[in-house]
């Protein structure tokens, strides 16, 4: 998965819905969403497949077109300038891209979290203490950085102590094989390739920072209920058929791994590292946990010392909404919203 940050240029958000004037983008009733390959994100495309995707569109008497978008921040990046109503993202991705940017999103899916699918590996050495010195190679300023940051903090260090080199999830693993004293942050499939080199060791992976590091489904806030509904109802039949012990399942399974390019044993190795919210009321839940508040907490102060918010002075710069209306930062610029409303509906059948 292409997690890579960068700074946006605030401009982007200006344009939104100006240069981009084909049907598909102006209809009142077409809708453009795009998705991008993650173990966690295939299902979209399976729900295209089964045409679940179009049944839940038409019950709203809507259209929605689903693009795969193979460069993930391009992805994003689109979303933001107005090509897309709606995109997967991360929880920091969603915060100090489109938020910083000045579009006003809702994170309306949580999918689920890494649970082992980011980690730092390392050769000539067995634990965090051992980084102390080292040079470090990640994409930086991306969830790679920040779980490096995470390990650190958790382990007594600071970035000062180590050196970071900036190198792009594709050579990463290649780069790492060749290094007989290497050290990699990276997250699956890289992290799966580099952790089964010899004398390679996972030192700290996002198991030990559950929760953390989330993969949502985000919306332009104004977008109407139809598609939040259409989208959410289409999430959940797809949960419930790759969920299943059954064919069906394991049809489901067989599908998103060959789309994805990985075989089925590797994709089910990167769903066991992936805290995948398969019932409604689950992913309702940890929508409206404290847990959810400490976490974007921790992102917001990472982002903000790490200048992924330009030149604003302040981590309140953007406002982050909870389900309970609390807000973290500025209450005048709310520009990220957890709503965990349509996921709710979804639980109570009320969709």
């Amino acid at each position: 998965m292409f997690k890579l940050k960068k700074t946006v240029i605030a401009v982007m958000a200006a344009l939104a819905f100006i240069c981009f004037t084909g049907n598909w983008v102006v209809a009142a009733d077409k809708f453009r969403i795009a998705w991008s390959h993650y173990v966690g994100w295939e299902p979209w495309e399976l729900a295209l497949h089964k045409g679940i995707l179009d049944k839940w569109a038409q019950k709203y008497d809507i259209k929605i077109r689903l693009d795969l978008v193979n460069d993930y921040i391009e992805s994003i990046n689109l979303y933001t300038g107005g090509t897309y109503h709606g995109c997967v993202m991360t929880n920091m991705d969603a915060l100090t891209i489109p938020a910083v940017g000045g579009v006003d999103s809702t994170a309306l899916i949580i999918g689920d979290f890494s649970n082992g699918n980011d980690g730092i590996v390392m050769k000539n050495g067995d634990s965090v203490a051992n980084l102390k010195g080292r040079k470090i190679m990640l994409v930086e300023l991306s969830v790679s950085h920040y779980l490096l940051a995470r390990a650190l903090e958790k382990n007594g260090l600071a970035e000062r102590d180590v050196s970071l080199i900036n190198t792009s999830d594709a050579d990463i693993a290649a780069v790492f094989a060749s290094d007989s004293n290497g050290v990699a942050v990276t997250w699956n499939p890289p992290l799966m390739q580099c952790r089964n080199m010899k004398n390679a060791n996972l030192i700290f992976d996002s198991g030990s920072i559950p929760g953390e590091i989330i993969d949502m489904m985000v919306v332009r806030t104004d977008v109407p209920d139809a598609l939040k509904k259409a989208l959410t109802g289409a999430w959940y039949e797809t949960m419930s058929i790759m969920s299943g012990k059954n064919k069906a399942a394991k049809e489901a399974i067989r599908y998103m791994a060959q789309f994805s390019g990985a075989t089925e044993a590797e994709f089910k190795a990167q769903l066991r590292t992936t805290a995948m919210f398969y019932k409604a009321a689950d992913a309702s839940s940890f929508a409206k946990s404290d847990n959810l508040k400490k976490t974007m907490e921790y992102v917001r102060k990472f982002c903000f010392d790490h200048g992924l918010y330009g030149d604003a002075d302040s981590k309140d710069f953007v406002g982050i909404l909870f389900p309970d209306n609390t807000v973290a930062g500025d209450k005048t610029n709310i520009r990220l919203r957890f709503d965990a409303s349509f996921m709710q509906m979804a639980a109570d059948g009320m969709l």
